[in-house]
């Protein structure tokens, strides 16, 4: 059990609860554990573990092979963080392996309550108990501002998240900024642009910047090079890019920092981020020294006038194994003592009609 406390609102009441962050290639899933901190209420993490989604054919036996797994965290409440959107009844996104249907789920596992939020809204919550020691500091102030903070993850595809201070429950919007048309700025990305475009007509900011972005980014520099078409994953992209044993691997990797950084630059004056930018996800961990000496930072604050303003915006790399489990919970707890407040206040109205 991680020895770290989460502080919530109010004490967690009966059974423990799962907390469960599912992204296109695995699936991270804890016990949530009543705790304290500096004598108020709090919660741990559990049992923990990992799961590669492909393994599986289902959520539900994820879920379920967890349950069984740890008889210490019998549960029938689920607080799941996942990535994509919810329509009507089905979780929609290219990226998971199965489709999720949120009343199969429950029915499958016999829940009593199957809270869902978008994951990089859970992650949102779930910097705000991320001390700088947890995080690479790429560029600005060492210290967090006042003001909106961003959280962007390049995972198997891209996540975003906009987390508004607000007293002790923020306000946390959640966003689908993946989907977006990508935009070129260099001559580089214009030509990659113009490769993606013969397969995909509009080329989506999760199509280039994301693990399966790095993928289609290094297949078209390579037809740019003229360079023989090979298969290779983005943790082999990498290596090969670490290593300095390919060098169209150090090219792709090097586009895509300095992309990144000028995507980050453009969504930190959409959002007024001044509180700063934490860049979670999966894919950028692999490579923090490339990303360090690349010109992501260059690119990030090259805005005309508005350089000076962005170079007061923090800008952090957050590698945190169980960033998307400490999100759902903190969301869940937050969420249900919002829904129990807001039930108080409305009693009295009520009675006195």
């Amino acid at each position: 059990m991680s020895s770290s406390r989460y502080p919530i609102a109010s004490p967690m009441t009966g059974e423990v609860l799962i907390a469960a962050d599912v992204g296109g290639t695995h699936a991270r899933i804890a016990s949530i554990v009543p705790a304290t901190e500096g004598g108020k209420a709090a919660f741990a993490i559990g049992d923990y573990c990992k799961y590669a989604c492909a393994d599986y054919p289902s959520l539900g036996a994820i879920i379920g092979a967890f349950r069984s797994s740890h008889a210490n965290s019998p549960s029938s409440s689920v607080a799941l963080a996942i990535a994509g959107f919810v329509v009507d009844d089905a979780v929609v996104n290219r990226n998971l392996p199965w489709s999720v249907s949120i009343s199969g789920l429950r029915h499958d596992l016999g829940l009593r309550e199957l809270a869902v939020v978008n994951d990089f809204k859970a992650v949102a919550y779930a910097v705000g108990h991320i001390g700088n020691d947890e995080s690479t500091l790429l560029c600005g102030p060492a210290q967090r501002q006042a003001g909106p903070l961003l959280v962007v993850g390049p995972g198997t595809g891209l996540g975003g998240a906009v987390h508004i201070p607000h007293g002790d429950h923020p306000v946390i919007l959640a966003t689908e900024l993946g989907q977006a048309t990508l935009a070129a700025t260099s001559e580089a990305e214009f030509a990659v642009l113009a490769e993606l475009r013969k397969r995909h007509p509009r080329v989506l900011i999760e199509q280039v910047l994301s693990g399966t972005g790095l993928v289609n980014l290094d297949v078209a520099v390579r037809a740019l090079r003229g360079a023989p078409a090979i298969s290779r994953s983005a943790a082999q992209i990498s290596a090969a890019a670490r290593d300095g044993s390919d060098p169209i691997a150090v090219e792709t990797v090097e586009i895509f920092c300095a992309w990144f950084g000028a995507l980050l630059g453009d969504l930190a004056m959409m959002y007024g981020a001044q509180g700063g930018i934490y860049i979670a996800g999966g894919v950028l961990p692999q490579m923090r020294d490339l990303l360090v000496r690349s010109r992501f930072v260059e690119r990030f604050l090259d805005k005309g006038e508005m350089h000076e303003a962005l170079t007061r915006i923090p800008v952090r790399l957050v590698d945190h194994a169980q960033l998307g489990v400490i999100g759902a919970a903190s969301w869940y707890f937050d969420r249900s003592f919002e829904s129990h407040r807001a039930a108080g206040a409305e009693a009295p109205t009520r009675s006195a009609r």
